[in-house]
Formats: structure tokens, sequence, C-alpha cells
């Protein structure tokens, strides 16, 4: 690959797209996995979700918008719950969060994983029973600690040898037991981005099971009267399509908990196995239901529990993304086109839009792909390959690297990409004082708000100078 003076990301897919990509035979139409299942186009030609317009959401809330459609979100949820019955699913909280999303997730049966105070904030905000709650994070401070002893936490996952000895003396001096699992490392190199890949040996997450340290950290946590061993946790990383790794991580922690066990004379109840299933963003994706990624991990855990003869722990999972990832969208207002001349006499078109990397990170930071779609309206005219960017003062502030849109795209149309549930509005930043766009939820023909669009006022209010 030749160097390009703005960077990889640029040059990787050239003025042709990538290869993956194909022209459509119709530049309206709807790609059905990388959309909720509210998501239509109207009689008009325009987008609507669950009954409402995209041009009256964008009418009452304005653009930059993120559009949820509950019951996707509600319906992915209950497909997890049905999926995993014999086990427990936690829906990971930092794929998005929000008082009202807490309250879905408990509503549909479902368990909750945050990883800050923050996240544990919210949760307790909308109520969501503490039991529930499973707390995660690789430098929890005192005060988090504390906050979950107090409010009654089901769980927390220790990270390193400081945390179990914090964890213990905190929960001895207020007299209380606290339920825990050891997050291991299980030298899983799983299929994904290296930023989102937690299972290999080289970075910051959980204790090692080559090296010995995880069996150490389970030595550790039995000493202490104040902590309750659940349990093994493993995680190997986000973005994955297929249960090959889980087997590889299956084998290698059951493998220490059979050491436990012959230890200790101690079986463990439980086993973790993490998240991060995949979901579509383009048509080159194939993301496998939650049924099917059920069978294959009982059908894992079974065999590796058979072969070192022990009794099936009963398996907790933690899909985030895979349960708001597909339930949103997010609506922007085109404000500028323009045409780039590149070598050999062709050209880039950019669809500039009013929002971009202060709300979706994902492509400047993973190199991530997205697609999108003319959602103000219907078009007869030919597919152009266009990138859409942002406004931001970064030539990486990409939106999408590549999608086709109608040729008469113009300022005002409104452009839809799906697919950003997921870390987006959680990832999202005041880069260049860019206020953070609103949440809405639609539902039956009716919209609301559930995070109000930042100002402003917020911005300055923080500044003290």
């Amino acid at each position: 690959m030749r160097a390009h003076e703005a960077g990889a990301l640029h040059a990787e897919a050239g003025h042709r797209g990538p290869s993956w990509l194909r022209e459509p035979d119709d530049v309206n139409a709807l790609y059905p996995g990388l959309w909720s299942a509210g998501v239509e186009r109207g009689d008009d030609g325009g987008l609507r979700v669950g009954g409402v317009a995209v041009r009256d959401l964008a009418a009452e809330f304005g653009t930059p918008l993120y559009v949820v459609d509950e019951d996707d979100f509600r319906s992915r949820a209950r497909a997890f719950r049905a999926a995993f019955a014999d086990a427990d699913v936690y829906y990971a909280g930092k794929a998005f969060l929000s008082v009202a999303t807490a309250r879905w997730v408990a509503e549909e049966g479902l368990n909750l994983d945050v990883c800050s105070g923050g996240e544990l904030a919210v949760a307790l905000r909308a109520g969501f029973p503490a039991e529930r709650i499973g707390l995660h994070g690789n430098n929890k401070s005192p005060a988090e600690l504390t906050r979950a002893l107090d409010a009654g936490v089901g769980r927390i996952i220790v990270d390193s040898f400081e945390e179990i000895d914090r964890l213990a003396a905190l929960a001895a001096a207020r007299g209380v037991r606290a339920s825990v699992l050891v997050r291991t490392k299980v030298g899983v190199e799983a299929h994904t981005h290296e930023y989102i890949a937690t299972a290999h040996e080289d970075q910051k997450f959980g204790f090692s099971i080559a090296s010995g340290e995880a069996a150490e950290a389970v030595r550790a946590v039995l000493k202490q009267p104040s902590l309750r061993l659940l349990g093994l946790h493993s995680h190997i990383g986000s973005q994955i399509y297929d249960t090959a790794g889980f087997e590889v991580a299956a084998r290698r922690v059951l493998g220490l908990q059979a050491a436990v066990r012959d230890e200790h004379h101690l079986e463990l109840p439980e086993l973790d196995l993490g998240g991060g299933f995949g979901i579509a963003y383009t048509s080159q994706d194939d993301p496998q239901p939650p049924d099917v990624l059920a069978a294959g991990l009982a059908e894992i855990i079974a065999h590796e529990c058979a072969g070192y003869g022990l009794a099936v722990p009963r398996l907790s999972v933690e899909p985030g993304r895979a349960i708001a990832g597909p339930s949103t969208f997010t609506l922007y207002e085109v404000g500028t086109v323009k045409s780039v001349p590149l070598d050999g006499g062709a050209s880039r078109r950019y669809v500039a839009v009013d929002g971009g990397m202060s709300d979706n990170i994902r492509t400047a930071l993973y190199d991530a792909d997205y697609s999108c779609t003319l959602a103000s309206r219907a078009s007869a005219a030919a597919p152009v390959l266009s990138r859409v960017v942002g406004k931001h003062c970064e030539s990486g502030d990409i939106v999408v690297k590549d999608e086709f849109l109608p040729g008469d795209v113009v300022a005002g149309d409104l452009i839809a990409v799906p697919g950003t549930g997921a870390y987006c509005r959680s990832m999202a930043s005041n880069y260049n004082h860019q206020p953070r766009p609103a949440v809405v939820a639609v539902r039956a023909g009716e919209a609301r708000l559930i995070m109000r669009r930042e100002t402003e006022d917020d911005l300055l209010a923080l500044d003290v100078g």
C-alpha cells in the first residue's frame, strides 16, 4: 500500500471502493440485515421507523439524532433471554446505557453489566435491581467498589491482586461478603481489531492462565473471608462472528476450573464467557442469531466439561452491541457536497453532514465500515460512490468510508446510518465544542426523548475560567 498524506484509511479502498461493495440495482433499497425491524420506506419514499417519518423526527428533535427502535431493542433482548434460557444474560451497558434502556433491560428479564461508577449510577437511577448487576473494570476505584457494596451489587469481576485486597478490606469493614468472579486471560487471538481483542496476553485485562497468575488469583480470593468466589470469567474481544474462539477460551478456563477443583476441592458454580457477538454494519457481515450462538456455546461447554469430569457450570454471557447496535440509526442533515479529483482522471464525492467523529468515533478509531442511505426522500438518480464525512477539523473525520448514494444528493437532504446503537453515543465527545446529539426512542407511532441534546450552555457551564 502506498503512503497517503492523510493516512492509510483514505487510500485503502481507492476511488472504486472496497471489493465487497457492489453498485446497487436500486439505490433506494434497504439491505434488511442492517436496519431495525421497524424501518421502512413510506409511500412518499422517505424513511419511517415505528410508523414515524424521519423528516418529522428531524423537524422536532434536530440533527444529528440517534433514533432507537424500542420494539427492536426489546425484541433482541428477548431473543437472547430465550436462547440462553438456562444461562444468565447480562446486557453490556458500555454499548449504550441510559435510564430508559436500563429499564427496558430489566423489564425484558436481563441482568446488567456495568464497568464504571457512572454506569452504576445510571443503573441505580433507573431502579435496576442491584442483585442483578455485575461490575467490571480493570481499575475500579475504592469509591466505585464502596458504592457497589453499599448498593448490593450481585457480583464483582476482579481484575488485579490490588483489587482483591482492596475489595476484601472494604467488604470486611461493612460486614458483608462480596460475590466475585476472577477475570482470566486465555491467550486467544480473536479475529477482530487489535484494540477490541481482549484475551491475548499483552493487554491490561485479567489474570493470565498460562503464567499461573489466574490460579494465584483464585488462591488470593479464597483466602479472604469477606469474598465469595462464584467462578471464572473470560472475554475474548468484540465484533466476533463465530464461536471458534470461544471453544479455545472455554477449554482453557475450564482447565483452570478443573485445577481449582483438584487443589481446593471446590467446583465453581459459574462460568462467564463474556460477549463480543458481532452485528452487520455492511452487506459483507454475516452475524449469527442468538439461538445459534447459544447452541454452539452449550455444545462447547458440555464437551469440555465432560473431558475434565466437571459438572456443567451455570453460564453467563454479556451481549451489548448485538442488542443495542442494530436497533438504532443516526440521522444527519447534508450540508455540502463536493467532488475531489483523484489520480487517473477519477474523482471522489464527499458528502458532508452536520455530525461526524464527535458522535461516531468508530470509523476513525477502529477503521470501522458503515453503510448509509438517503433518508428524507427516494431518488431516481443513478448511484454514485460517495464518502460521508463530518464537520470536524480532521481529515480522518469520516462517518462512512464508501457507499453508493443517489447522484442528486444535495444540501438539506437527510442521510441515515444504520447500526449506530452501540458505542456511538457512549463514546461521543465534544470535539470542536460540538454538543452531543439527542437520543429518541420510537415505538407504535410515537417518539419520545430519552436523552436530550446538549446545548452550548451545557458546555459553557463546565468552563469555570
